[in-house]
């Protein structure tokens, strides 16, 4: 039995091995309908880490599309495929299988340590999280008129702190630019392995970024007659980091259209390294609830 919301979330990611590249994961109910998209995007990178023989190469790149959505109530099985293992390079492909049916596809690349050139872009100038307010900020009477598991979503203690540079109230969200920053990192410290500060970032970037495409719009997930949706995820890794200290996730979205939402997301540790990249697509439908069938 876990001692703490992290522990539980370190827990998620150590995976149970059935075969040398079949794995099962057990699910956490955060109060969203299915199970969370970085849950999957975690464990199946956690999956393919432990395929490596070579534990001094770190995944740099993973691509991953959503099918369908997970059962909270049922573990899921991962199976990897070892595609190769070159000189420098490792590349796995996971399936994501519950109820006999594939849910969640991803690739992902590791790559042996080695030097290189480098530059980055500036990470925005934003206030210290210190000097922000962490969760939702919203009144205890509007979130109790919510319906249960959004409330829980909303009012759950969770592994992470989010701190958000701008907020934004979810419930009556006024329309503005589609940008935000938001400092986040890991309530409790965990141990140094990088493998699983990069799960946990896995796990992390699916907060945040799709929300942000609706910025223009004046609408948001926890509203009626609002289907969101993960379609597909993609994350760059660039330097170490550690989620157990403060990093800022500065997202923007180009663009919307098709009922279906663009965002992208850079995030930068304290000093201001650009330790990774993030950009995904998502379903964005808005359902007129009163318009005759």
């Amino acid at each position: 039995m876990t001692d703490s919301v992290v522990a539980e979330l370190t827990d998620l990611l150590a995976l149970e091995r059935l075969e040398d590249n079949l794995f099962r994961g057990q699910s956490r109910d955060i109060g969203t309908k299915y199970v969370f998209g970085g849950q999957v995007l975690g464990q199946a990178l956690a999956a393919a880490q432990r395929t490596l023989t070579d534990t001094a190469r770190c995944v740099h790149s993973l691509h991953a599309y959503f099918l369908r959505a997970g059962d909270i109530e049922h573990p899921i099985v991962y199976t990897v495929e070892r595609t190769r293992d070159g000189g420098s390079f490792s590349v796995r492909r996971m399936t994501a299988i519950q109820h006999g049916q594939p849910i969640f596809v991803m690739t992902c690349s590791f790559q042996q340590p080695e030097p290189g050139a480098e530059h980055q872009t500036s990470m925005p100038e934003v206030p210290a999280p210190e000097d922000l307010e962490s969760g939702p900020g919203i009144p205890e009477e509007l979130i109790a008129r919510l319906p249960a598991k959004i409330q829980r979503w909303l009012t759950k203690e969770g592994p992470f702190d989010f701190r958000h540079v701008y907020p934004r109230d979810p419930l009556r969200p006024p329309k503005r630019p589609p940008f935000q920053q938001v400092w986040f990192r890991l309530t409790e410290r965990v141990d140094d392995n990088p493998l699983l500060h990069q799960a946990l970032l896995a796990y992390a970037s699916d907060f945040q970024l799709l929300g942000t495409a609706t910025f223009p719009h004046g609408i948001s997930y926890y509203q009626p007659g609002v289907q969101m949706a993960s379609l597909d995820h993609a994350l760059w890794f660039h330097r170490p980091f550690r989620v157990d200290e403060w990093l800022l996730y500065a997202c923007d979205s180009p663009s919307a259209s098709g009922a279906r939402g663009l965002a992208r997301g850079q995030i930068f540790d304290r000093n201001g390294r650009l330790v990774a990249s993030t950009a995904q697509e998502g379903l964005i439908r808005v359902i007129d609830r009163t318009a005759k069938a």
